[in-house]
């Protein structure tokens, strides 16, 4: 299965064991062909709205951009030509605006599941990295700041009498789709895009098993009770940090407490229903998420 998800047909070698090799690094940021990729505000930079494109800008144009960075981080080798991603946040809107002919940067959400796979899952990385760089710029033990270290795959606490090692970190969340004979179980949030359901969905907990989670997240939003917990596949989703873990579940009950807290509606759906569009469901989840792709799954199984 790997590769049907979005955003995991990323093609980079990542090379982790040049990542600190200091000579090897230098000589990769001055060759001309090297790649970047930059992040502002943990947005992408996609040419050509019609038919969108990542924007991998040549170092010879790019210089600059790696000079200034708050973060530079080498995302892997493609066909023997490094990739670095760069954050410039710092700037000023009108400071990016012209970096590249008919481009701008955007939410790689609106675009992603329409772009070239490979292109996505790059930009996916880098937005990924860099959401975690900025938001690990002092040390999680003591307080005091920290420094790229490892081409930005690690950050170290400056106080000698801590010296914490810190390194990027993604939340584990379980996404399930629960079924009962002919009947799935779908859930929408108020914020959500008007008649949208999705699968629930939730974060794994310390000490939690991935199939303990399942069964909790159904229990608690739903108050249905589940059995037989099926993995299916995983998809990175930085958006802004997690590692979304897919799954497929049969009910052992069917009677709906909703939880109020979590969600605004919750209701069952026939197979039927939900390949028609019908019972309320103008929209089902983001073609480029895991949730349509185990609704989509679910719908076929019958056939």
């Amino acid at each position: 299965m790997i590769g049907d998800n979005h955003y995991t047909d990323e093609i980079l070698d990542r090379v982790s064991h040049l990542r600190s090799d200091e000579s090897w690094l230098n000589s990769q940021i001055r060759a001309d062909h090297t790649m970047v990729i930059p992040v502002w505000r943990s947005r992408n930079l996609v040419a050509n709205p019609a038919e969108p494109r990542g924007v991998m800008l040549p170092t010879a144009r790019a210089r600059d951009l790696m000079e200034i960075a708050n973060a530079t981080v080498l995302l892997g080798l493609r066909d023997d030509i490094a990739h670095f991603a760069v954050d410039i946040s710092h700037l000023e809107e009108h400071e990016v605006r012209d970096l590249h002919d008919d481009s701008e940067f955007v939410d790689l959400r609106s675009v992603g599941a329409v772009m070239d796979r490979s292109e996505a899952s790059i930009l996916a990385y880098a937005k990924g990295i860099m959401h975690w760089h900025a938001r690990h710029l002092y040390c999680g033990v003591c307080g005091s700041p920290t420094e790229i270290r490892d081409a930005g795959h690690l950050r170290k606490c400056l106080n000698r009498d801590c010296g914490a090692v810190h390194f990027p970190r993604t939340d584990p969340a379980v996404i399930m789709l629960v079924a009962r004979g002919d009947r799935a179980l779908l859930g929408r949030k108020a914020e959500w895009m008007p008649g949208m359901y999705s699968t629930l969905a939730g974060f794994v907990e310390p000490g939690e098993s991935l199939e303990q989670a399942v069964a909790r997240e159904v229990f608690e939003e739903s108050g249905v009770r589940i059995e037989n917990i099926r993995y299916h596949s995983s998809q990175p989703w930085p958006f802004p940090a997690s590692l979304m873990l897919g799954f497929f579940a049969d009910a052992v009950t069917e009677e709906l407490v909703r939880s109020e807290e979590e969600l605004e509606d919750l209701q069952w759906f026939t197979r039927q229903e939900l390949a028609d569009g019908g019972a309320g469901i103008a929209q089902r989840p983001r073609s480029d998420s895991i949730a349509r792709r185990l609704i989509d799954e679910w719908i076929r199984m019958d056939k």
